[in-house]
């Protein structure tokens, strides 16, 4: 069970470094002082996946088109290994979430929480509760007057 809860904090991470807007990560990592020593696994790269939808999250897969991507890996001096994986052409932004990454793997995984992930997940939450305040003002209640025939 220990390996799904590591499978699952590793995912909610990534899924927030992946979601990050470029200068936000940039500055939050810069936080952090200078970077560790590294040395590249596969160097950032683009490319393009492929996305597959349902007709009513039940129907047949279909391939609903592609999405240009950027990835790469990266090994720390201890020998943890970070993968960065964002949407897009911004490679700055895939080698800072791979480091990211690797780090978060290793001890100074509870200060990388602090400076970088905190932060983006609470401008994350807050652009969330903008748009649905902003979803919510427009919304219409509709009713129905219940006419004397019945």
């Amino acid at each position: 069970m220990a390996k799904d809860a590591e499978n699952a904090a590793r995912r909610r991470w990534m899924g927030v470094l992946a979601k990050a807007r470029p200068d936000r990560l940039a500055a939050c990592v810069a936080a952090l002082g200078p970077e560790p020593a590294h040395h590249w696994l596969r160097p950032p790269e683009v490319g393009a996946v492929m996305l597959r939808g349902r007709m009513g999250g039940t129907g047949a897969p279909f391939n609903l088109g592609e999405m240009t991507v950027t990835r790469c890996a990266l090994r720390l001096a201890d020998g943890t290994v970070g993968h960065g994986h964002v949407q897009g052409r911004d490679r700055q932004h895939a080698r800072q979430a791979a480091l990211i990454d690797a780090l978060m793997q290793g001890a100074r995984a509870p200060e990388v929480e602090a400076a970088v992930l905190a932060p983006l997940e609470a401008e994350a939450a807050g652009a969330r509760r903008n748009r649905a305040a902003k979803a919510a003002a427009t919304k219409v209640e509709f009713f129905t007057m219940v006419r004397g025939e019945d």
